[in-house]
C-alpha cells in the first residue's frame, strides 16, 4: 500500500481482450472454506474468463478447504511458506498439484502460506481415460529449450496428455529474450510473474510487467513477450487444451 502523501496512479488496464493486474490493486476478500485466510480473486466470469483464480494468503496454525465437487478441477501452485495439502503432500515453495473432481483439497498452512489456485471445470473426452490426480515440485520439472533458444526454456508442470484439459507451464526468460512471435489463438491464459520484469504485447499494446503481476487473456488476444531488468523472468501460466470446440 502506498503511503497517502502519494499521488495515485496504476499501471492496470482491463480491456475486453486482456487484462494486466498489479498486486497492490487486489482487495482481499473472504472464501467460505478459507475462513481465516485473505483471498484474492485474480480472474473469474466476471471478466470473461472461463475459469477462476485465486491468491490465497492462509495464516499459520489454519486451514482451508474446496469441498470434493464432481465436475471442479483444482490446481495449486506454493509461492511462499509450508504447509500440507490433503495430508499426503509437503507444501513449499514451488509445490504443486492437481485435484481432479469429486476429490476435497485441503490446504494446512504450517507457517504464513502464500498459494496460487485455479479452479476449472472438467471436461471429459471421449476414448481418453479421465485425469488422475497429481502432485510435485518445479525444482524436479526439467527445463526444456522452447524455440531453439537456450535463453527461453519451458517447464510443463502438467502432463501434455489428453487425459488432462488444462496446461499449467512455467516459462523462463533470460533479459533480452522472450517469445520471437505475435502468438494469436483460441486458448486463454492466466499468468502469474514469478520473478523478474520485461515488456508484454497485449492486443497492440506494450505493457510493462514485473513480479507479482497477474494477467488475463482472452481468446484470439494477439500476445508477445521479451524479459528486460537484470535478471531472468519467470511466470506461471494457464492455458486450455486437448478438447473440442463446442457449438
Amino acid at each position: 500500500m502506498r503511503p497517502i502523501t502519494d499521488l495515485v496512479h496504476s499501471r492496470t488496464r482491463v480491456t475486453p481482450h486482456y487484462a494486466v493486474m498489479p498486486f497492490e490493486g487486489f482487495p482481499p476478500s473472504r472464501l467460505p472454506g478459507f475462513p481465516n485466510a485473505e483471498s484474492y480473486v485474480l480472474a473469474s466470469p466476471a471478466i470473461g474468463a472461463d475459469f477462476v483464480q485465486f491468491l490465497i494468503d492462509l495464516p499459520a496454525g489454519s486451514a482451508g478447504t474446496f469441498p470434493a465437487d464432481s465436475e471442479l478441477q483444482t490446481f495449486h501452485y506454493v509461492l511462499d511458506g509450508t504447509g500440507q495439502y490433503n495430508n499426503t503432500q509437503s507444501l513449499k515453495p514451488g509445490a504443486f498439484g492437481l485435484t481432479t473432481p469429486a476429490n476435497a483439497c485441503k490446504l494446512e498452512a504450517e507457517t504464513n502460506l502464500r498459494i496460487l489456485l485455479l479452479r476449472k471445470r472438467y471436461e471429459p473426452t471421449a476414448n481418453h481415460p479421465d485425469a488422475t490426480p497429481l502432485l510435485g515440485h518445479a525444482d524436479d520439472v526439467e527445463q526444456t529449450v522452447w524455440a531453439d533458444n537456450p535463453d527461453s526454456l519451458l517447464q510443463t508442470l502438467v502432463p501434455d496428455d489428453p487425459a488432462f484439459d488444462l496446461a499449467m507451464n512455467i516459462f523462463t526468460f533470460s533479459p533480452g529474450h522472450g517469445l520471437p512471435i505475435v502468438e494469436t489463438h483460441v486458448m486463454e491464459h492466466g499468468l502469474w510473474f514469478l520473478q523478474g520484469k520485461g515488456l508484454y504485447h497485449l492486443a497492440g499494446d506494450w505493457m510493462e510487467v514485473e513480479q507479482n503481476d497477474f494477467i488475463w487473456m482472452a481468446p484470439f488476444c494477439p500476445q508477445s513477450y521479451y524479459a528486460t531488468g537484470p535478471t531472468p523472468t519467470k511466470y506461471l501460466y494457464y492455458k486450455n487444451v486437448n478438447r473440442d470446440i463446442p457449438l
